[in-house]
């Protein structure tokens, strides 16, 4: 890439405030569970935090702590006059610019997010916030809600669903389905209905017979990019073949060599046989709310953050004195003014990410304030970039902000992002 003087030096600029940057933005988009961890973590190995105790205000100004060094530095995370995210904003539009590569040496080696548009909108938001204690039946069924689909189709996939097994499985013979309901509803709407039952998560559930399960699973492997066409020609024709390990027939009758049909029957040992068992046998996770939202007497909307969700940080005053003080040594002074640095960038990340959850919150009940009295149909159209827009932040920073939170509203506890479209 070739940049001219001037971007050039904004480049150099922007590289300097991107590791703190990064680091908010990444504090910004964990979620309850693994913020919690991320701040034990970050205690265990930074001897200059403690847990705030309420009530007792402990934090000196940074200037106090880093007059000496830090002198110059004006980019800290949070902007106490207004609270706004303009650290968010200079990282977005700094990637908007350049891209994420320059980011990648400097950024923490924690795991990405997953490319957004990689699934479906609506079935990436619901498709991984199992209920504690939900059976396979109601993980689909809540999966299943947010099917565009007319009510006759709608109302055959809750039959089926009610059918499928433990195993994932569709037991009961399509055919019979018309039987099993007083509505009068043909068989070609079930067979429209199991179409759209096979598409919801864990892949291959709805099958009807191991083959289909199989072939389900390719399907999806298929629609993320995977070239799977050998697999897929071995579950529909090669099925009782390999099961008798007739290699070199399959590999005579395909046209591949015997090392190819090996390598596909490796890939093909890592479907699951059982769909459903990964539903049924997995341990749940724990879901903690970053937000409550309840209607008081008069229909107003009040948005509150659990403060006993978040363990509040602050900097030990022992410390804080040790590193002023000009008679300790200077090795020790060092350390401890790298750890209060970067103490001090960790809580300004924390609050501001609160601060962030909040006010996103707000324009987002500001919208769907009739969902907390009339439920999912009065659930309105609400794109990210007019909530962008009116919070005044890039869009990127409210998928961040969004994405892993939960609410917890009258009607029970929801993914944030389930609110948007």
């Amino acid at each position: 890439m070739r940049l001219d003087v001037s971007q050039q030096l904004r480049l150099e600029q922007q590289m300097k405030l991107a590791p703190r940057i990064i680091q908010a933005m990444e504090i910004l988009q964990l979620p309850m569970l693994a913020l919690q961890e991320r701040i034990e973590e970050e205690m265990e190995s930074n001897p200059v935090l403690e847990l705030r105790i309420e009530g007792v205000d402990d934090q000196a100004p940074p200037a106090e702590v880093e007059e000496d060094e830090a002198r110059g530095e004006h980019d800290m995370v949070v902007n106490g006059e207004n609270g706004n995210s303009d650290d968010f904003e200079r990282l977005a539009e700094f990637t908007d610019e350049y891209g994420t590569e320059f980011l990648d040496s400097e950024a923490p080696a924690r795991p990405r997010p997953a490319p957004p548009g990689e699934r479906d909108r609506k079935m990436d938001a619901m498709a991984n916030t199992p209920a504690p204690g939900e059976t396979l039946n109601e993980y689909l069924l809540h999966q299943w809600a947010f099917v565009e689909t007319d009510e006759q189709t709608r109302a055959a996939g809750q039959i089926i669903i009610n059918h499928i097994d433990d195993d994932g499985y569709l037991r009961t013979p399509l055919e019979e389905m018309p039987g099993k309901t007083n509505q009068p509803i043909g068989l070609e709407r079930f067979r429209q209905a199991l179409l759209l039952v096979q598409t919801l998560e864990p892949p291959g559930v709805g099958a009807r017979d191991l083959r289909e399960c199989l072939v389900l699973q390719l399907a999806a492997e298929q629609a993320s990019g995977r070239d799977v066409a050998l697999e897929m020609e071995l579950v529909q024709r090669f099925l009782r073949d390999i099961e008798m390990n007739r290699l070199p027939l399959i590999a005579k009758r395909t046209g591949r060599s015997v090392d190819e049909i090996k390598r596909a029957i490796e890939n093909l040992s890592h479907l699951n046989p059982r769909p459903g068992s990964l539903v049924a046998q997995r341990t749940v996770p724990v879901i903690l709310p970053d937000i409550l939202v309840d209607l008081d007497d008069d229909g107003q909307v009040h948005i509150t953050m659990p403060d006993g969700n978040t363990p509040r940080l602050r900097i030990s005053k022992s410390y804080r004195k040790l590193a002023r003080d000009r008679r300790t040594e200077r090795p020790v002074r060092q350390f401890l003014r790298k750890n209060i640095r970067s103490a001090q960038w960790l809580i300004g990340a924390i609050e501001q990410r609160r601060e962030t959850v909040r006010r996103v919150a707000e324009e987002v009940f500001h919208v769907q304030h009739d969902f907390l009295e009339q439920g999912t149909e009065a659930l309105r159209p609400l794109p990210m970039v007019d909530v962008a827009n009116k919070v005044g932040v890039h869009v990127a920073t409210v998928s961040r902000a969004v994405a892993g939170k939960y609410v917890e509203t009258p009607r029970g506890i929801f993914p944030l992002r389930m609110f948007f479209s």
